[in-house]
């Protein structure tokens, strides 16, 4: 978990269909304008979180995003945690290198979305579930 001040509790957006993922990036750029983060940091996490919210969907059978602003006392930012309760990730560093992707998503895999962001922390079990936990934070 990333050091930090909620700075409101979480919007729980629902993941069990393609709507669900747009909605997932729409409720990111909200937080992520609320936060001051940079356009092009939105974009990054935008990107990042339409990547997860898919595999969430795709992989995971459908989940959940949760979404809040968060401030370290530095610096405001947006945390992003993705649950699902799927088949976890039997290969998780596999699942993580460079170009690894099982296809469907926008290409980036788990690894170009954790790219994308400044803390990213994956918890997977197999046959319970994943949970990703992604911040970005204003520069």
């Amino acid at each position: 978990m990333t050091a930090g001040v909620d700075l409101g509790a979480p919007q729980t957006q629902a993941i069990r269909s393609d709507d669900d993922v747009v909605r997932v990036r729409q409720l990111v750029r909200t937080v992520a304008v609320a936060a001051k983060l940079s356009l092009v940091d939105q974009t990054k996490l935008v990107t990042a979180a339409s990547e997860l919210a898919r595999n969430t969907l795709i992989y995971g059978g459908g989940g959940t995003a949760d979404v809040a602003g968060v401030d370290d006392g530095r610096r405001r930012g947006v945390r992003i945690v993705f649950t699902d309760s799927g088949p976890g990730i039997p290969d998780l560093d596999l699942a993580l290198t460079d170009g690894y992707t099982t296809g469907g998503g926008l290409g980036l895999g788990l690894s170009g979305a954790r790219r994308l962001v400044d803390h990213f922390d994956i918890v997977t079990t197999v046959g319970e579930g994943t949970r990703i936990t992604v911040t970005k934070w204003s520069r």
